[in-house]
C-alpha cells in the first residue's frame, strides 16, 4: 500500500455499460420537438405582430391621432422616412421615431377626451 491511497482513492478499470436499447430516435426525436415547440409558442408570434406594425406604420397618415410607446398622444402632422411629428397640444409638436408609435387610435379619441 502507498501513501498516496489514504489521501487519493485509487481509480480501477470498470467494464464497458452494455448498450441502451429501445431509446434509439427517442433521443434525437426531443430536441426537434423542443425546437418546434419554441418556434410555434414565441418565434411565430412575435413575427406576426411585428408584420402587423410595419403594416401599421405604412399606412399612418396626417390626421391620425397615435399613442407612442412612451405614452405621448397626439396627431400626426408631418410624416418622414424614419421620424414623425406628432401635435400634443396648440402648436406643441414632438418629432418622434415613426418606430415609436405603438397603437393609432379612432379619429375623435383624443377630442373626447
Amino acid at each position: 500500500m502507498n501513501l498516496l491511497d489514504f489521501f487519493i482513492a485509487p481509480a480501477f478499470a470498470q467494464a464497458a455499460p452494455a448498450a441502451q436499447q429501445g431509446m434509439g430516435g427517442f433521443g434525437l426525436l426531443m430536441p426537434i420537438a423542443l425546437i418546434a415547440i419554441m418556434y410555434f409558442l414565441m418565434i411565430r408570434p412575435q413575427m406576426k405582430r411585428a408584420k402587423e406594425h410595419r403594416a401599421m406604420l405604412d399606412k399612418l397618415s396626417k390626421g391620425d391621432e397615435v399613442i407612442t410607446s412612451g405614452g405621448i398622444a397626439g396627431v400626426v402632422t408631418d410624416i418622414g422616412d424614419n421620424f414623425i411629428t406628432v401635435e400634443v397640444a396648440d402648436n406643441v409638436r414632438l418629432r418622434v421615431q415613426k418606430a415609436a408609435v405603438g397603437n393609432v387610435l379612432p379619429k375623435g379619441t383624443l377630442k373626447s377626451a
